[in-house]
């Protein structure tokens, strides 16, 4: 079930991913507006690295789809939350912005994936 996974090294890219997630948000101000804005990016920033791990040990090759499929959805979810946390600390953007761009070139990846499972289906 692995055949994407050497390419890009998507394991270790997704790790680095989540920890760069806590990092940033270890660094942000609590406060009534962001404090609900950082558990929504932990939990879907790092998601996606546990969802890819779940695909890795998938038992079928439906499982194995079905949990690329959630990563790209967890990388959009995290994109989105990015955007939020921008508005709440504007000082920040730079480093948001570049780790949005991680979240897309991640999304971008699972698309492709998920696109080329739904090819072979065919």
């Amino acid at each position: 079930m692995t055949e994407f996974s050497n390419k890009y090294d998507l394991e270790e890219r997704t790790s680095e991913f989540g920890k760069k997630i806590i990092g940033f948000c270890r660094g942000i101000n609590q406060d009534i507006i962001t404090k609900p804005i950082i558990n929504q990016i932990v939990r879907s920033g790092t998601s996606i690295g546990a969802n890819y791990m779940e695909a890795n040990g998938a038992s079928s090759k439906k499982d194995f789809a079905n949990k690329i499929f959630i990563c790209k959805k967890e990388t959009q979810e995290t994109k989105h939350w990015l955007k939020m946390m921008a508005e709440c600390v504007p000082d920040k953007k730079d480093d948001l912005r570049k780790i949005w761009q991680e979240c897309q070139e991640l999304n971008l990846i699972f698309q492709k994936i998920t696109n080329s499972l739904r090819k072979k289906e065919v």
